[in-house]
């Protein structure tokens, strides 16, 4: 379960609603609202997926969860402390990879230094060809 401290530093009233979402985001590393639905299900078979939405909400704008896009479809959910990887997505067989940010920082700075554009490159999937399905040259 989510550590009732934490909800409560962020302002939050604790309920088993909010512990269960966020125990369930955490589980699963990175999921749709339906997943997390899912998962909190196995448990607590009563609670419905507007809650999970509502809690995903408040759980975000406290910072303890975030939102990413992984594809054409909603967004995917991930505890806020992983926030220290870009999203790989391949446009072949749609599987998803963890990259450590830090490959993204000569990016980021250049356009910051170049535009004054702060960049958050945790909030996007970047689209290509994993390595298993690109095709060896021959």
């Amino acid at each position: 379960m989510a550590d009732q401290h934490e909800l409560r530093d962020k302002g939050l009233r604790l309920t088993p609603q909010r512990e269960l979402v966020l125990s369930a985001v955490r589980s699963l590393g990175h999921a749709t609202p339906e997943e997390v639905a899912a998962k909190v299900r196995e448990t607590h078979p009563g609670i419905n997926l507007s809650t999970v939405y509502r809690n995903l909400e408040t759980l975000e704008n406290v910072g303890l969860v975030l939102h990413t896009h992984l594809g054409h479809g909603g967004a995917t959910y991930h505890a806020a402390e992983e926030l220290t990887h870009l999203h790989l997505v391949c446009g072949v067989c749609g599987s998803a990879a963890d990259a450590p940010i830090d490959v993204a920082a000569q990016f980021v700075n250049a356009l910051a230094d170049e535009f004054g554009f702060k960049t958050d490159v945790t909030h996007f999937a970047v689209y290509g060809t994993c390595a298993a399905c690109t095709t060896p040259e021959d």
